[in-house]
Protein backbone atom coordinates (compact mmCIF):
# COMPACT_ATOMS: atom_id res chain seq x y z
CA UNK A 1 0.00 0.00 0.00
CA UNK A 2 0.91 3.46 -0.72
CA UNK A 3 2.11 5.30 2.73
CA UNK A 4 0.87 8.51 1.51
CA UNK A 5 -2.55 7.35 0.22
CA UNK A 6 -4.16 9.93 2.20
CA UNK A 7 -2.22 12.60 -0.20
CA UNK A 8 -3.84 15.52 -1.91
CA UNK A 9 -6.99 14.38 0.67
CA UNK A 10 -8.67 16.29 3.70
CA UNK A 11 -9.64 14.40 6.74
CA UNK A 12 -11.78 16.24 8.99
CA UNK A 13 -11.91 15.18 13.03
CA UNK A 14 -14.61 16.15 15.68
CA UNK A 15 -12.89 15.55 18.70
CA UNK A 16 -9.32 16.63 17.37
CA UNK A 17 -7.94 18.07 19.77
CA UNK A 18 -7.07 15.03 22.33
CA UNK A 19 -7.36 11.45 22.48
CA UNK A 20 -8.59 9.33 19.61
CA UNK A 21 -8.64 12.63 17.75
CA UNK A 22 -5.33 13.45 18.23
CA UNK A 23 -3.38 10.03 17.87
CA UNK A 24 -5.73 9.64 14.67
CA UNK A 25 -4.92 13.31 12.73
CA UNK A 26 -1.18 12.43 13.36
CA UNK A 27 -1.16 9.21 11.53
CA UNK A 28 -3.44 10.69 8.51
CA UNK A 29 -1.22 13.87 8.39
CA UNK A 30 1.95 11.32 8.41
CA UNK A 31 0.07 9.84 5.91
CA UNK A 32 -0.17 12.82 3.92
CA UNK A 33 -3.69 14.03 4.08
CA UNK A 34 -4.60 18.00 4.98
CA UNK A 35 -6.39 18.35 8.06
CA UNK A 36 -9.70 20.34 9.55
CA UNK A 37 -9.72 19.88 13.64
CA UNK A 38 -12.49 20.32 15.48
CA UNK A 39 -13.21 20.90 19.22
CA UNK A 40 -14.50 22.71 22.03
CA UNK A 41 -11.10 22.91 23.45
CA UNK A 42 -9.29 25.78 22.15
CA UNK A 43 -5.77 25.50 23.86
CA UNK A 44 -5.60 21.91 23.33
CA UNK A 45 -6.83 22.63 19.38
CA UNK A 46 -4.29 24.89 18.96
CA UNK A 47 -1.52 23.05 20.26
CA UNK A 48 -2.11 19.80 18.17
CA UNK A 49 -2.80 21.44 15.47
CA UNK A 50 0.59 23.33 15.23
CA UNK A 51 2.72 20.18 16.33
CA UNK A 52 1.32 18.48 13.50
CA UNK A 53 2.04 21.26 11.49
CA UNK A 54 5.53 21.31 12.38
CA UNK A 55 6.21 18.04 12.50
CA UNK A 56 4.74 17.06 8.78
CA UNK A 57 4.26 20.42 7.07
CA UNK A 58 0.57 19.59 6.37
CA UNK A 59 -2.43 22.34 6.16
CA UNK A 60 -3.99 21.96 9.60
CA UNK A 61 -7.09 24.31 10.38
CA UNK A 62 -8.69 24.83 13.81
CA UNK A 63 -12.13 25.35 14.25
CA UNK A 64 -13.89 25.30 17.60
CA UNK A 65 -17.22 23.88 17.40
CA UNK A 66 -19.83 22.67 19.67
CA UNK A 67 -20.91 19.88 17.66
CA UNK A 68 -23.94 19.67 19.76
CA UNK A 69 -25.31 23.03 18.19
CA UNK A 70 -26.37 22.38 14.68
CA UNK A 71 -25.57 26.60 13.87
CA UNK A 72 -21.72 26.15 14.66
CA UNK A 73 -21.59 22.71 12.69
CA UNK A 74 -23.18 24.83 10.22
CA UNK A 75 -20.70 27.59 10.37
CA UNK A 76 -18.01 24.47 11.02
CA UNK A 77 -18.60 22.79 7.51
CA UNK A 78 -18.88 25.97 5.60
CA UNK A 79 -15.65 27.10 6.84
CA UNK A 80 -14.01 23.21 6.09
CA UNK A 81 -15.32 23.27 2.48
CA UNK A 82 -13.75 26.45 2.03
CA UNK A 83 -10.46 25.41 3.28
CA UNK A 84 -10.26 21.94 1.90
CA UNK A 85 -10.96 21.02 -1.76
CA UNK A 86 -11.24 17.42 -1.09
CA UNK A 87 -12.84 15.91 2.77
CA UNK A 88 -12.31 12.45 1.98
CA UNK A 89 -12.16 11.23 5.18
CA UNK A 90 -14.68 12.59 8.27
CA UNK A 91 -13.51 11.27 11.98
CA UNK A 92 -17.00 11.53 13.25
CA UNK A 93 -15.10 10.99 17.12
CA UNK A 94 -16.40 14.60 19.46
CA UNK A 95 -18.04 12.85 22.79
CA UNK A 96 -18.59 12.93 26.32
CA UNK A 97 -18.42 10.56 28.75
CA UNK A 98 -20.60 10.68 31.83
CA UNK A 99 -20.01 10.02 35.49
CA UNK A 100 -19.15 6.03 35.92
CA UNK A 101 -21.61 4.25 38.54
CA UNK A 102 -24.43 6.67 37.87
CA UNK A 103 -27.13 4.47 36.63
CA UNK A 104 -30.37 5.31 34.71
CA UNK A 105 -33.24 6.24 37.63
CA UNK A 106 -30.23 8.38 38.96
CA UNK A 107 -29.74 10.49 35.77
CA UNK A 108 -30.96 13.48 35.47
CA UNK A 109 -32.70 14.94 32.12
CA UNK A 110 -29.85 17.81 32.06
CA UNK A 111 -27.26 15.35 31.83
CA UNK A 112 -29.49 12.71 29.47
CA UNK A 113 -29.68 16.04 27.33
CA UNK A 114 -26.05 17.01 27.29
CA UNK A 115 -24.28 13.05 26.71
CA UNK A 116 -27.48 12.49 23.74
CA UNK A 117 -26.88 15.82 22.42
CA UNK A 118 -23.40 15.67 21.96
CA UNK A 119 -22.61 12.01 21.23
CA UNK A 120 -25.75 11.39 18.89
CA UNK A 121 -27.41 14.50 17.81
CA UNK A 122 -23.91 15.99 17.32
CA UNK A 123 -22.57 12.88 14.75
CA UNK A 124 -25.86 13.11 13.38
CA UNK A 125 -25.35 16.95 12.69
CA UNK A 126 -22.37 16.24 11.16
CA UNK A 127 -22.76 13.95 9.52
CA UNK A 128 -25.69 15.72 7.68
CA UNK A 129 -23.84 19.09 7.24
CA UNK A 130 -21.13 16.92 5.00
CA UNK A 131 -22.31 13.45 4.04
CA UNK A 132 -23.92 14.14 0.68
CA UNK A 133 -20.90 16.99 -0.17
CA UNK A 134 -18.83 14.27 0.40
CA UNK A 135 -20.88 11.88 -1.86
CA UNK A 136 -19.91 14.33 -5.03
CA UNK A 137 -16.72 14.45 -5.16
CA UNK A 138 -14.77 13.18 -7.59
CA UNK A 139 -12.75 10.90 -5.70
CA UNK A 140 -12.32 7.24 -7.32
CA UNK A 141 -13.57 4.92 -6.86
CA UNK A 142 -15.38 5.87 -4.17
CA UNK A 143 -16.12 9.74 -2.46
CA UNK A 144 -14.70 9.35 0.38
CA UNK A 145 -15.09 7.86 4.20
CA UNK A 146 -16.69 7.73 7.21
CA UNK A 147 -16.02 6.63 10.47
CA UNK A 148 -18.15 7.36 13.44
CA UNK A 149 -16.89 6.70 16.96
CA UNK A 150 -19.05 4.36 18.81
CA UNK A 151 -18.12 2.00 22.30
CA UNK A 152 -18.25 -1.34 23.69
CA UNK A 153 -21.56 -0.31 25.67
CA UNK A 154 -23.53 0.70 22.81
CA UNK A 155 -23.41 -3.18 21.94
CA UNK A 156 -23.07 -4.48 25.27
CA UNK A 157 -25.48 -2.81 28.16
CA UNK A 158 -23.50 -2.02 31.24
CA UNK A 159 -26.10 -0.40 33.65
CA UNK A 160 -22.79 2.03 35.39
CA UNK A 161 -23.06 3.95 31.90
CA UNK A 162 -26.47 3.93 30.57
CA UNK A 163 -27.50 7.18 28.71
CA UNK A 164 -23.92 7.17 27.04
CA UNK A 165 -24.37 3.41 25.89
CA UNK A 166 -27.75 4.01 24.70
CA UNK A 167 -26.16 6.99 22.48
CA UNK A 168 -23.35 5.02 21.07
CA UNK A 169 -25.92 2.42 20.59
CA UNK A 170 -27.68 4.86 18.42
CA UNK A 171 -24.04 5.95 16.96
CA UNK A 172 -23.95 2.36 15.64
CA UNK A 173 -27.64 2.70 13.98
CA UNK A 174 -26.73 5.75 12.65
CA UNK A 175 -23.71 4.84 10.47
CA UNK A 176 -26.08 1.30 9.32
CA UNK A 177 -27.96 4.20 8.07
CA UNK A 178 -25.69 6.46 6.65
CA UNK A 179 -23.97 3.85 4.56
CA UNK A 180 -27.35 2.58 2.99
CA UNK A 181 -27.71 6.17 2.51
CA UNK A 182 -24.64 6.95 0.87
CA UNK A 183 -23.46 4.30 -0.87
CA UNK A 184 -21.88 3.37 -3.24
CA UNK A 185 -19.67 6.57 -3.33
CA UNK A 186 -19.20 6.73 0.74
CA UNK A 187 -18.08 3.95 2.41
CA UNK A 188 -19.43 4.43 6.42
CA UNK A 189 -19.05 2.19 9.56
CA UNK A 190 -18.76 2.91 13.20
CA UNK A 191 -15.71 1.37 15.99
CA UNK A 192 -16.62 0.55 19.43
CA UNK A 193 -13.90 0.99 22.22
CA UNK A 194 -13.66 -0.65 25.12
CA UNK A 195 -11.53 1.18 28.21
CA UNK A 196 -8.57 2.82 26.79
CA UNK A 197 -6.56 4.66 28.36
CA UNK A 198 -7.42 8.63 27.11
CA UNK A 199 -8.07 11.83 28.91
CA UNK A 200 -11.73 11.35 29.23
CA UNK A 201 -9.82 9.21 32.12
CA UNK A 202 -7.08 11.56 33.10
CA UNK A 203 -4.57 9.62 31.13
CA UNK A 204 -4.57 7.58 34.12
CA UNK A 205 -4.68 3.68 33.57
CA UNK A 206 -5.43 3.13 37.58
CA UNK A 207 -9.04 5.30 37.01
CA UNK A 208 -9.60 2.22 34.24
CA UNK A 209 -8.78 -0.61 36.17
CA UNK A 210 -10.47 0.77 39.49
CA UNK A 211 -13.81 0.98 36.94
CA UNK A 212 -13.31 -2.68 35.99
CA UNK A 213 -13.05 -4.16 39.41
CA UNK A 214 -16.27 -2.57 40.86
CA UNK A 215 -18.05 -3.01 37.25
CA UNK A 216 -16.76 -6.89 37.24
CA UNK A 217 -15.60 -6.49 33.85
CA UNK A 218 -13.13 -8.88 32.56
CA UNK A 219 -11.18 -9.07 29.50
CA UNK A 220 -9.48 -12.17 28.01
CA UNK A 221 -6.63 -9.60 26.20
CA UNK A 222 -6.02 -8.74 30.23
CA UNK A 223 -4.45 -5.36 29.72
CA UNK A 224 -6.23 -1.68 29.34
CA UNK A 225 -6.71 -0.74 25.53
CA UNK A 226 -4.67 2.42 24.19
CA UNK A 227 -5.19 5.47 21.80
CA UNK A 228 -2.84 3.29 19.33
CA UNK A 229 -5.22 0.47 19.32
CA UNK A 230 -7.97 2.78 17.60
CA UNK A 231 -5.30 4.39 15.50
CA UNK A 232 -4.52 1.25 13.64
CA UNK A 233 -7.85 0.28 12.92
CA UNK A 234 -8.78 3.85 11.36
CA UNK A 235 -5.62 3.49 9.33
CA UNK A 236 -7.02 0.58 7.77
CA UNK A 237 -10.42 2.14 7.55
CA UNK A 238 -8.83 5.05 5.28
CA UNK A 239 -7.47 3.10 3.65
CA UNK A 240 -8.06 2.01 0.40
CA UNK A 241 -7.48 -1.57 2.00
CA UNK A 242 -11.39 -1.21 3.42
CA UNK A 243 -13.05 0.23 0.13
CA UNK A 244 -15.80 -2.49 -0.16
CA UNK A 245 -16.16 -2.33 3.89
CA UNK A 246 -19.21 -0.44 4.71
CA UNK A 247 -22.24 -0.70 6.95
CA UNK A 248 -20.18 -2.26 9.85
CA UNK A 249 -19.21 -1.97 13.47
CA UNK A 250 -15.40 -2.63 14.40
CA UNK A 251 -15.15 -4.21 18.19
CA UNK A 252 -11.59 -2.77 19.67
CA UNK A 253 -12.21 -3.83 23.00
CA UNK A 254 -10.17 -7.23 23.97
CA UNK A 255 -13.57 -8.95 24.05
CA UNK A 256 -15.02 -7.32 26.50
CA UNK A 257 -18.40 -7.42 24.81
CA UNK A 258 -18.69 -11.03 24.44
CA UNK A 259 -17.93 -11.87 27.54
CA UNK A 260 -16.62 -9.67 30.10
CA UNK A 261 -19.24 -7.18 30.80
CA UNK A 262 -22.09 -8.32 33.17
CA UNK A 263 -25.85 -7.88 32.52
CA UNK A 264 -27.02 -5.48 35.01
CA UNK A 265 -23.94 -4.41 37.11
CA UNK A 266 -25.23 -6.36 40.27
CA UNK A 267 -22.73 -7.04 42.96
CA UNK A 268 -22.81 -10.66 43.88
CA UNK A 269 -20.48 -12.73 46.47
CA UNK A 270 -21.76 -15.53 44.07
Amino acid sequence: MNKKFLEEKGALITGGATGFGRGVAFEYAKRGADLVLVDIKEKELEETAKEIKNKYNNKVIPIICDVSKSDQVDSMAKQALEELDNIYILYNNAGIAPHYGLNLFRTGEDEYDLIMNTNLKGQWLVAKALGKKISRQKSEPIAGKIICCASVVGVTPNSALPIYGISKAGVILLAKILAQDLAPKVTVNSNSPGFHVTPIFNNDPDILKKMLREGYVKTPMNRLGTVEDVVKLMIFLASPASNFITGHNFMIDGRIADVGIPATFLKSKI
